[in-house]
């Protein structure tokens, strides 16, 4: 299934594409992007260092607050990639969790119980994540 996105810089550490937004996307997607395969892992969230950048104390809050705060891939399979080449979907995760669902959870919806269980037992989800999941099925006001 080609999800017809494509590559517009391609670098050694980052890949920035057109289109592949957060609510489309889910933790655990298998992408081939040129020969390289991809794995979504985690929403990238923004640190203190971007309120510095911008010299705005609340740019960390409106960036959260877009919705649109990118993610990351672990490499399953290294390859070629350049600008231009499409984005592939090879394989969607079955625990149906975007990359929306966890931001909203991480920033909003700390009660919500149900999600905090399935996002913290998600294996494509890095150990801390989970973990911090873990933590607010019992503390949801951390």
């Amino acid at each position: 299934m080609a999800l017809n996105h494509q590559l517009c810089e391609a670098g050694t550490t980052e890949l920035h594409n057109r289109g592949l937004a957060e609510e489309a996307v889910h933790i655990g997607d298998r992408f081939r992007a040129g020969s390289a395969e991809f794995v979504l892992t985690q929403p990238r969230m923004p640190c203190f260092k971007l309120g510095i950048r911008f010299n705005r104390p609340d740019m960390v809050k409106r960036f959260l607050e877009s919705g649109r705060t990118g993610f990351y891939c672990a490499v399953l399979k290294e390859g070629k990639v350049a600008a231009g080449d499409s984005i592939e979907l090879l394989e969607r995760d079955q625990h149906d969790i975007t990359v929306a669902d966890v931001v909203n959870l991480y920033r909003r919806d700390a009660t919500n119980q149900g999600m905090s269980r399935r996002v913290s037992e998600l294996p494509s989800l890095p150990k801390s994540w989970r973990e911090y999941f873990r933590k607010r099925l019992w503390n949801p006001d951390d």
